[in-house]
């Protein structure tokens, strides 16, 4: 099997919602919390993003690593603290709210708003970050409206241990060596995902049907695949304060289960971990794997759709 000349150039979706910079950039005034109501969301979405960090940060404590979990933190390279700092969303006033004057991407309210009243700002966000917020819109709109495809079987995290005695992670993988290889060798590798691709071994990547660059990810990106379901986390991040913290923490949540599920169904020997493996060397394995990951589509375009309302309304 050998690498096609080149990705195909894929025209976006007629159903996606075009880049509209004036779109992008526009902030209204959607809702107004006073001081009350929005220190309590703030406080519960503390609560609750604590809850979901303990055990990372009490292995940090420790200073012990997980294979599987620590992934998000180390990844993206998020810190607990950021996961933990509620907004309220582009346009939604918070009334009293002046400690939060000089926040990044926050602006004084209408005159209209009495009293030391802010907004997080789209078009000062759009303003300061303009190819930022154009790249994050056509993540989120055009990959949600693309069919999802479901016949990679996590085989990317494969190809990335194929032929070769260097692995990324210090476990053993349960099939041995030239067991992964032929798992390898018998399937197909589907990846649509940069940055999961750029991580096959030299002998992996020819094996690809596409071969995804950072230019072409807007065009190859779809909800089926696991990294960019994760991925909605990192956009939601990105975003920062023009996505409500309820919806950061969903985000956080899908990728934390999809990572899950990625190491289940990758060839390593986790059992230490208490990791049960998805076997998808066979059918049963398979069919395990494509439910969930259309669950994880189904819950990733909900998330996507959510944030650019949150976003521009």
């Amino acid at each position: 099997m050998s690498r096609a000349a080149g990705t195909p150039a894929l025209a976006p979706p007629t159903s996606a919602p075009p880049t509209s910079e004036s779109a992008i950039a526009a902030t209204v005034v959607r809702a107004r919390l006073d001081r009350g109501t929005w220190s309590a969301r703030a406080d519960a979405h503390a609560e609750r993003a604590d809850a979901l960090t303990a055990e990372h940060r009490a292995r940090q404590a420790r200073r012990e690593k997980h294979p599987v979990h620590d992934f998000l933190f180390t990844y993206y390279g998020y810190k607990p603290g950021q996961l933990r700092r509620w907004h309220p969303g582009a346009g939604v006033v918070l009334e009293d709210a002046s400690e939060r004057a000089e926040w990044r991407w926050y602006s004084p309210a209408p005159a209209a708003v009495p009293g030391s009243a802010v907004m997080p700002d789209a078009a000062a966000f759009a303003a300061e970050k303009p190819e930022l917020a154009r790249l994050v819109h056509a993540m989120l709109a055009r990959t949600a409206a693309r069919a999802g495809q479901f016949g990679c079987f996590g085989l990317h995290e494969w190809a990335m241990v194929y032929r070769t005695p260097e692995h990324r992670h210090e476990v053993p993988l349960r099939l041995g060596q030239a067991g992964t290889d032929a798992v390898v060798e018998q399937g197909e590798l589907r990846c649509t995902h940069i940055d999961a691709y750029r991580f096959f071994t030299p002998e992996a990547v020819p094996r690809n049907r596409l071969a995804p660059t950072r230019k072409t990810q807007p065009l190859l990106e779809q909800p089926g695949c696991l990294h960019a379901g994760m991925d909605v986390y990192k956009w939601a991040m990105k975003l920062g304060p023009l996505v409500e913290g309820e919806i950061l923490l969903d985000a956080f949540e899908l990728a934390r289960d999809i990572r899950i599920l990625d190491m289940e169904a990758a060839p390593y020997d986790l059992s230490d971990w208490g990791v049960e493996p998805v076997r998808i060397e066979t059918a049963e394995g398979k069919a395990e794997y494509v439910r969930r990951q259309r669950e994880f589509a189904e819950r990733g375009n909900t998330l996507r759709a959510r944030i650019l309302e949150a976003w521009l309304g």
